[in-house]
């Protein structure tokens, strides 16, 4: 499907506190996916309904006529709750809801697209433990929204969304449930791959997450031999000890079951991280290598261009350039890879993490898009995963996460800068550091990379234990 190119980002609202209605006290900290707060703590139904009834004024459409806003969530527990009050919200404002339930989110933009709404909007935290959650906004084409949206919701929020119009009588929204949304998806990417999936063994770890259904009946369907693991959500165990921030079960699975390869998703399906036959991690860097390196051969890699993050191993720059590719390297959060993606006329860009955004096929991450497109490669060479992982040698990395009172301005701390600058010094050409805040949760990240893992070891120890003593 060819998407009409034009430049809009996300909605991106962090929560502090409750105040003593009930209610929030908002603070301009933004993350880089969406709203994300403890559910029924930070992020309250009250937050909820004044999200959808302030973004739902906002992207109303101005010609006549019902309009539609899609909305998924995942599988947590809060999702029933905080999808409630967010559709209230929504239809308070006179636009109808099209609710599709469990859902991927990338499911959601294309959907949002599919179904002609003016905005799709996803209940879910991503990786995040099942007592978070999180909102987040795509717009008409199933891109995240602008900043200046970003303001003017926050500005209603601000001011008191009370005082926008309350349609009455026919005008209130209504909600519409689409039975079929999971189908309409799955139709979708299976139009992607041109090879079918016979002859390979599949472990795939669903996170107990928006996944749960999807990829193990889609891939059955493309003719894999698939073997289920952490299918079973219960609202409490997403992305508990499984999924792609918790690779062990999946690695020990794939050895145990002799599969020719182990896919493993995060809590909305956004990402996806891979386990070789011999149990090695594929992380996000090397599938780019793999998939960027595949449409460079086939003459499809448009400006001969891949873009990633600061965070990308400097294996991944070795193995592209020295084939001629170049890389675009942006600060981390997909929204950034997006932007600059959409900035340079570039196809394909991701993080380490598993963020990988195929444009020509969908507008934000995709993790099952992700999958489809590495298990073509290997159709279509004949090769292993562990055989074309090979294409990039991956230098030493070791990343710590410190979690801190509060992330905000830790530049400005002196501490904290003359440790790094003594430690770079010190490292020299050998290597080199990367200290950053998240932007989901309150860590300050510590990443060193170079040749000498004893060396990168110390260094992000002595750095982290800085981090934590001047910020706690």
């Amino acid at each position: 499907m060819k998407l009409e190119k034009k430049k809009v980002w996300i909605v991106v609202i962090t929560v502090q506190a409750k105040d003593s209605r009930g209610g929030y006290m908002m603070g301009r900290i933004f993350g880089t996916d969406g709203v994300r707060g403890e559910a029924n703590s930070q992020l309250t139904p009250e937050l909820a309904f004044q999200l959808g009834r302030a973004a739902a004024s906002l992207l109303r459409d101005k010609k006549e006529g019902k309009q539609a806003i899609v909305i998924g969530r995942d599988t947590r527990i809060s999702g029933d709750m905080l999808e409630g009050a967010l559709i209230a919200g929504v239809c308070s404002a006179g636009i109808d809801v099209y609710r599709v339930g469990v859902m991927p989110t990338p499911a959601i933009a294309y959907l949002t697209r599919e179904l002609k709404a003016i905005s799709g909007v996803v209940i879910s935290a991503s990786h995040n433990p099942a007592s978070d959650n999180g909102i987040k906004f795509f717009d008409y084409q199933g891109y995240k929204l602008p900043d200046e949206l970003e303001d003017q919701i926050e500005d209603l929020i601000d001011n008191g969304v009370e005082q926008l119009p309350y349609p009455t009588g026919a005008e209130i929204g209504r909600v519409k449930e689409i039975k079929n949304g999971l189908d309409l998806y799955l139709e979708f990417v299976k139009k992607i791959i041109k090879v079918d999936l016979k002859g390979l063994k599949i472990v795939v770890d669903c996170a107990n997450g928006a996944a749960s259904e999807i990829t193990p009946r889609l891939l059955r369907e493309l003719g894999a031999d698939v073997i289920n693991a952490f299918d079973q959500p219960d609202g409490l165990n997403i992305n508990k000890d499984c999924g792609s921030t918790h690779m062990d079960a999946l690695q020990k699975l794939v050895l145990k079951e002799k599969a020719d390869l182990g896919i493993a998703h995060d809590g909305d399906a956004d990402r996806v991280l891979f386990v070789d036959a011999k149990g090695n991690l594929v992380d996000g860097d090397q599938v780019l290598v793999i998939c960027g390196l595949d449409l460079l051969r086939e003459g499809a890699l448009k400006k001969d261009t891949v873009v990633v993050t600061v965070m990308s191993n400097l294996g991944l720059k070795q193995a592209l350039v020295k084939n001629g590719v170049k890389v675009e390297e942006t600060k981390v959060g997909d929204r950034y890879v997006l932007e600059r993606m959409r900035e340079v006329g570039a196809i394909i860009g991701g993080e380490q993490s598993g963020h990988v955004i195929f444009l020509e096929h969908n507008t934000t991450g995709d993790g099952i898009v992700t999958a489809l497109k590495l298990l073509e490669v290997m159709q279509k060479t004949g090769k292993s995963l562990e055989e074309l992982a090979s294409q990039m040698e991956k230098l030493p990395q070791v990343l710590l996460n410190v979690r801190v009172k509060d992330k905000r301005d830790w530049e400005k701390n002196k501490a904290i800068r003359d440790v790094v600058a003594l430690r770079e010094k010190l490292l020299g050409d050998k290597g080199r550091i990367l200290v950053r805040a998240s932007g989901t949760e309150p860590l300050i990240r510590v990443m060193a990379e170079g040749n000498d893992l004893e060396e990168l070891q110390q260094v992000t120890k002595e750095i982290a234990k800085v981090v934590e003593e001047e910020l706690n």
